[in-house]
């Protein structure tokens, strides 16, 4: 830094021509771009080789502990000898450090299949028995929200599979762009970088249009699949961008089904809630429900439904780039479907007929091509 400086010194006190002076400026901030450009580039780098290291989650120590309970005999599971004796199953990046410890069931007509399929999975020796550590690795499964979502909906193409589990430790078929861009920008970076560069990159890393309709259709899909489901309806109660993903064959998938809640979690929330406003009434980051000024407590039904999150999402994603015979009535339809409330007399008849005019219309411009 000191030769740099003195360089510098010597470089305004020469007697150089006024020319010159007058390109000094513009070549400074020229190589101050470049540098700036280059640590943001560097950084990035470092974030995403470090992002998914196993040590920032402690998995070693995971590991020890389940394995040291498993040889004990205290837990059993699918997976266990996979993680502690063949060595073969690898932790490679965790989403979080402290799951939500939830237990969220559906309506009575459909627990009796739920309930079947719980028993089938811990008994891991299939000798139509469930011993003492099967019983309490599934029992502490199921005391996670995530994992209980991930069996209610097991049968949806759009969320991860379950591979295996061990005690309360549970695998998951990898998702290999966990992000609807296909990247993300580090964390430390966002605060530092304005709203306009981050569409920029997202735009330069984003898949091709085509490719970004058929993830778009997935996302529509699993809204449908979600609304009223087998187990009763689920909310997305986080819609980011960083929580929706999808594989290798541009098939979309559900990265955190954490951020996704039941319609009775919700309500159990809402009840009886005092409020002052209708962000007093919110259940997780923007299940919001509306708030009775006059009663001071919050209403059951949630102000903003899942499609019009998943259009808020869309609007962006897919009006860049759009093909110009597409792009007025795209648009159209997603300022549309963005009104949309939660209202039960809007749901069913807007809310299908908005979604189907969506799909619709993506489906057309790929059908019968490649990207199909």
């Amino acid at each position: 830094m000191r030769k740099l400086r003195r360089f510098v010194h010597l470089v305004l006190f020469c007697p150089i021509s006024k020319g010159f002076q007058t390109r000094l400026p513009g070549i400074k901030v020229k190589y101050l771009f470049l540098a700036w450009l280059g640590v943001f580039v560097g950084s990035w780098a470092v974030y995403i080789h470090y992002s998914s290291y196993s040590e920032l989650c402690r998995g070693h120590v995971c590991r020890m502990i389940i394995c040291d309970q498993y040889k004990k005999g205290i837990i059993s599971g699918s997976a266990c000898k996979d993680l502690c004796d063949q060595h073969s199953l690898v932790f490679q990046q965790c989403l979080s450090s402290s799951p939500t410890h939830q237990v969220n069931l559906g309506d009575q007509a459909s627990l009796t299949s739920l309930v079947s399929r719980i028993l089938t999975m811990a008994d891991v020796n299939n000798d139509d028995k469930v011993s003492l550590a099967e019983a309490k690795s599934i029992w502490a499964l199921l005391h996670q929200n995530e994992f209980l979502l991930m069996l209610s909906l097991r049968e949806k193409e759009h969320t991860s599979q379950l591979v295996g589990h061990c005690g309360d430790l549970y695998v998951t078929e990898k998702i290999p762009h966990d992000s609807l861009y296909g990247t993300q920008i580090p964390g430390f970076l966002q605060t530092l970088l304005p709203s306009p560069v981050h569409r920029l990159i997202h735009q330069w890393c984003a898949p091709a249009w085509p490719r970004r309709a058929k993830i778009a259709i997935g996302l529509l899909e699993f809204v449908e699949e979600i609304f009223h489901g087998t187990y009763g309806s689920f909310f997305i109660c986080d819609a980011s961008f960083k929580n929706i993903g999808y594989n290798e064959k541009y098939d979309f998938k559900v990265v955190d089904l954490r951020k996704v809640a039941t319609e009775m979690t919700i309500r159990g929330f809402l009840k009886g809630r005092h409020c002052e406003q209708n962000s007093d009434c919110t259940f997780g980051r923007d299940c919001t429900a509306a708030c009775d000024k006059l009663m001071k407590q919050c209403k059951n039904d949630v102000i903003q439904p899942n499609l019009a999150k998943a259009c808020m999402l869309l609007q962006d994603y897919l009006l860049y780039g759009s093909p110009s015979d597409l792009r007025d009535e795209l648009q159209k339809q997603l300022r549309t479907c963005m009104t949309l409330s939660g209202l039960a007399s809007q749901m069913e008849v807007h809310h299908s007929l908005i979604l189907n005019n969506i799909k619709t219309l993506l489906w057309k411009k790929i059908s019968n091509t490649k990207y199909s």
